[in-house]
């Protein structure tokens, strides 16, 4: 089963890929439907060809497993992943970077699940993680928006990247946000 979001960041391609390099972007993007606690010496930034495990936690508190990353694409255009851990052996996690102008990146996540008969619950998951991660939620918060941006951004930004900013300059944007799911392919 397929899960795809795609949402539209008010930042630069570079600005974009630079953040998804960092472990920490993916346990604030993560929470508070997962958490990522590494596994000995995971990696703490992703790199081509490197594998890492993570005691994985659904909600933050129901164990669910050793997850695995293992990264078989990281450039400016995208990031491809091969993940899984005992209960969904299968997660292959394709994201797009797509540049629409200096200040505006196109965001895609793809997910392809296999789990065996827990399928169809775990995409349900998944849709409601990827909902909440791109729709202005903590997904948006991987990125650090000026306040001059407007009336397009919401006060909200509180944790991920913006620690080191000024309160007064700590923003979310709200992406426009596209959804597809596929049940089966």
């Amino acid at each position: 089963m397929i899960v795809q979001r795609t949402s539209v960041f008010p930042a630069s391609r570079d600005t974009v890929f630079q953040k998804l390099r960092q472990l920490s972007t993916l346990q604030a993007v993560a929470a508070p439907y997962a958490t990522f606690e590494p596994v000995r010496d995971a990696a703490t930034a992703w790199a081509v060809g490197g594998t890492s495990a993570y005691r994985f936690r659904l909600f933050g508190c129901i164990p669910f497993g050793t997850h695995t990353i293992h990264i078989v694409r990281f450039d400016p255009d995208g990031i491809s992943s091969r993940e899984g851990n005992e209960h969904v052996p299968v997660w292959n996690h394709d994201i797009t970077l797509r540049p629409l102008d200096d200040r505006h990146t196109e965001y895609t996540d793809r997910v392809e699940i296999h789990a065996g008969w827990k399928t169809f619950f775990v995409w349900l998951w998944a849709r409601a993680f990827y909902a909440q991660s791109g729709s202005g939620g903590s997904a948006a918060r991987i990125l650090w928006i000026p306040a001059r941006a407007g009336r397009a951004c919401q006060r909200q930004w509180r944790d991920c990247c913006a620690t080191s900013k000024p309160a007064e300059n700590r923003l979310e944007m709200q992406p426009t946000t596209l959804e597809t799911a596929s049940p089966g392919i």
